[in-house]
């Protein structure tokens, strides 16, 4: 997904198709607003969620939209499939029109999929800065996950996680994942990356399947609802506060 910043003078000649050189008038007649204030340079940048006023009339005006969702078993992650329910369209059956516009539905994308078998903690947002640096490896934001397991575990699993696994059909091997024993045949593990497959495929090694998965957790983020020990319910969402999206930034 590319930026989406732009020069001031570009945005104006693009979205009423004037030559980039007489955007200077402009700013001299004051009748550009950039985010309320008057505009002064002409090279200063403007993103997507940038507000810009030409004439008191409104350029653009698009609002950052961050999302939680408890994403249950059998949903696609997804915001279009044809033959299962997607993440998008359990947003869509609890939204009238205006919320529909007002969240910015279609032009929300995924950040981090959730397998069609896995549940849990999903993100969804139209801000494409803010789920880059969520998924980009680099930027080491631990991932939380409960795994159930068809066979009992012991600890040479949590040195092999810490290690890191080689997979010869991608040539990679993975950074080191923490993983903490809870049960006999569950675990809690967490990744800073998120390869293919890649719970499944690590516990595979010992041929010990998955028999679910669950996302507890994103950085500092839970599937914690509003109220104070309240754990948002399967199948529900709720937008996020200023706080929750600055604290994962």
């Amino acid at each position: 997904m590319k930026s989406k910043r732009t020069r001031l003078d570009r945005f104006i000649s693009q979205q009423i198709g004037i030559n980039r050189k007489n955007v200077r008038t402009m700013l001299a007649q004051a009748r550009l607003k950039v985010d309320g204030h008057l505009a002064t340079d002409i090279h200063q940048f403007v993103d997507e969620f940038t507000q810009v006023m030409l004439d008191e009339k409104i350029l653009q005006a698009k609002v950052p939209v961050y999302i939680m969702m408890n994403k249950p078993i059998g949903v696609v992650s997804a915001t279009k499939d044809d033959k299962h329910t997607t993440v998008l369209d359990l947003l869509k059956t609890s939204l009238d029109e205006k919320e529909i516009e007002r969240l910015d539905i279609h032009n929300l994308h995924i950040v981090g999929r959730l397998d069609f078998n896995t549940s849990g903690l999903l993100l969804l947002t139209n801000d494409g800065r803010w789920s880059r640096m969520l998924t980009t490896p680099e930027h080491k934001i631990a991932k939380l996950y409960k795994v159930s397991l068809a066979n009992p575990i012991d600890e040479s699993y949590i040195h092999a996680f810490a290690a890191g696994m080689y997979f010869p059909f991608e040539d990679i091997t993975t950074r080191p994942a923490k993983l903490e024993i809870i049960a006999d045949n569950v675990a809690l593990v967490t990744l800073v990356e998120g390869r293919y497959h890649q719970i499944k495929r690590m516990f595979g090694r010992f041929q010990n399947p998955v028999i679910a998965l669950h996302r507890l957790a994103i950085g500092n983020l839970t599937l914690d609802g509003l109220s104070e020990n309240e754990e948002l319910p399967e199948g529900a969402w709720r937008e996020l506060t200023n706080q929750e999206v600055t604290a994962l930034a």
